[in-house]
């Protein structure tokens, strides 16, 4: 089955916006497992402008399910991983000026770089995702860098999909279907939501793991936590 990871970078963000506490992260995040999330995933920024290097450290010891932490791999960042040693390492080219990730590795033209990065995490037995977009070749140059898995990246899907959703999954099965002829496992995450989660998983049902993180907290505001988090895992069934 598909997991669902929950991405709490809002939660800190509204957390942020106010100062002090509130509301409480690490809280936010426990109670998630307990509503039947099957992971946690954090995205901390040089800036901490949401999650801080400070909350990752407090996370580690209180989580139960796989802790997944995505990033631009700077030294500073690598240091936090290598010490906080989670499940999983997301891989992300984000500059750290953007307000949000808006693509994948160029894995061709990264590939060494790449490739130093995978073994490093790899030889202190931290699984590794690259965030990559829906294009076969950078899927087959994924598969040279020594990764266990790629993300791909879905805010493309989830913008084509009410106007033709047939059209929109296409590049994105045909690049899982590599993924899966190269012996990779197969994550995906960025803009899914409980208007298009459903069909993306009909249409790729080997999915590893989704992260989802603006949408679901979003709803939330609506539905209460709780019921949302059963409403996502709901879609993945």
């Amino acid at each position: 089955m598909t997991k669902l990871s929950v991405n709490i970078n809002k939660v800190a963000t509204l957390r942020n916006a106010r100062g002090g506490r509130l509301p409480d992260v690490i809280k936010a995040a426990v109670d998630i497992e307990r509503f039947g999330a099957e992971g946690i995933t954090v995205h901390p920024r040089p800036d901490e402008r949401h999650i801080r290097y400070a909350d990752v450290r407090a996370l580690k010891p209180l989580l139960t399910t796989e802790f997944n932490i995505e990033g631009n791999p700077i030294p500073s960042f690598c240091e936090l991983v290598r010490e906080v040693h989670p499940a999983q390492v997301t891989l992300v080219p984000d500059a750290e000026n953007v307000l949000t990730s808006n693509a994948g590795w160029d894995t061709r033209r990264n590939l060494a770089y790449l490739k130093e990065v995978c073994k490093r995490f790899k030889d202190e037995g931290i699984r590794v995702s690259i965030f990559i977009d829906p294009v076969v070749e950078m899927i087959r140059y994924a598969a040279e860098t020594g990764c266990d898995r790629v993300e791909l990246y879905t805010e493309a899907y989830a913008s084509g999909y009410a106007a033709d959703r047939e059209k929109a999954i296409a590049p994105y099965y045909e690049a899982a279907c590599e993924a899966k002829r190269l012996g990779l496992g197969l994550n995906a995450g960025h803009d899914l939501n409980l208007d298009n989660l459903w069909y993306f998983h009909r249409c790729i049902p080997w999915l590893d793991e989704v992260s989802i993180g603006h949408a679901l907290i979003s709803d939330a505001l609506y539905l209460g936590l709780e019921k949302t988090v059963q409403a996502y895992l709901g879609e993945l069934k």
